[in-house]
């Protein structure tokens, strides 16, 4: 549960940004860096969300550390509408709403970061890498088989692949390492314009979603990497529980 002084900040965030909606159900999402692993993931599947659902009732904002050069080329990117995403020059947000900044040890934002992909200060992270590369039944697959994936200009093949090897229906195995693969090449090509100071590698996120009074019905706060959702193998089960 949110705090009195957590409510009034994310109020004071909804005016400030101009968040508003006349629809039934409003959804919140405080992404770290444009370049984090999480932002990538948690946008593309908020897109499929909004490109397939069929609860028109509900409107998606996000804020990122970022820039307006980060920001144009996310959205292209992961296909996350460039109007619903706002950007921010530093974590004051995230520090006013009491969401994790990661681990600190004082050695820099690089040496943080790879201490929590360890698993340090982030338990379910080491969990969630091994998951992308044995595939998950509970899971739905990532890639059609029309889904046509380039990994370093050097591996080239189509989603059908992951059928003729695995099946189809379900989560397959390395499905999930090659989807975040092609977003970490991403990311990695465009560096300077994703990841605007590496002291916020470690900064997390959090989601809020809130009725037509703008009561918060849902709130989730990340502590890991590859933990935007308390429910991975289906991140966004939230919204079709809650969104009715």
């Amino acid at each position: 549960m949110l705090s009195n002084n957590q409510k009034t900040n994310l109020n004071k965030l909804i005016e400030d940004f101009n968040f508003l909606s006349s629809k039934k159900y409003k959804l919140i999402v405080l992404l770290g860096l444009l370049g984090d692993f999480d932002s990538f993931e948690y946008a593309i599947n908020l897109k499929t969300f909004i490109n397939n659902t069929q609860n028109k009732d509900i409107d998606i904002f996000a804020i990122a550390i970022g820039n307006k050069i980060g920001k144009d080329k996310f959205c292209k990117f992961t296909g996350f509408p460039n109007k619903n995403l706002e950007v921010v020059y530093d974590n004051k947000i995230h520090k006013d709403l009491k969401v994790s900044n990661g681990i600190d040890i004082g050695l820099g934002g690089w040496i943080n970061m790879l201490m929590m992909l360890s698993g340090i200060n982030s338990l379910k992270t080491i969990k969630e890498v091994i998951r992308g590369y044995t595939g998950d039944r509970n899971s739905k697959q990532i890639f059609s088989d029309e889904d046509q994936i380039n990994l370093f200009n050097l591996i080239k093949f189509s989603g059908v692949f992951f059928k003729y090897t695995c099946g189809d229906g379900y989560l397959r195995p390395f499905e999930l390492a090659t989807y975040r693969l092609t977003n970490m090449l991403e990311i990695l090509q465009n560096w300077n314009d994703y990841i605007l100071d590496n002291k916020y590698l470690p900064q997390r996120g959090a989601s809020f979603l809130l009725d037509e009074k703008d009561q918060i019905i849902y709130n989730y706060f990340s502590k890991d990497v590859l933990g935007y959702s308390s429910k991975m193998e289906d991140p966004l089960a939230f919204l079709s529980e809650k969104c009715k």
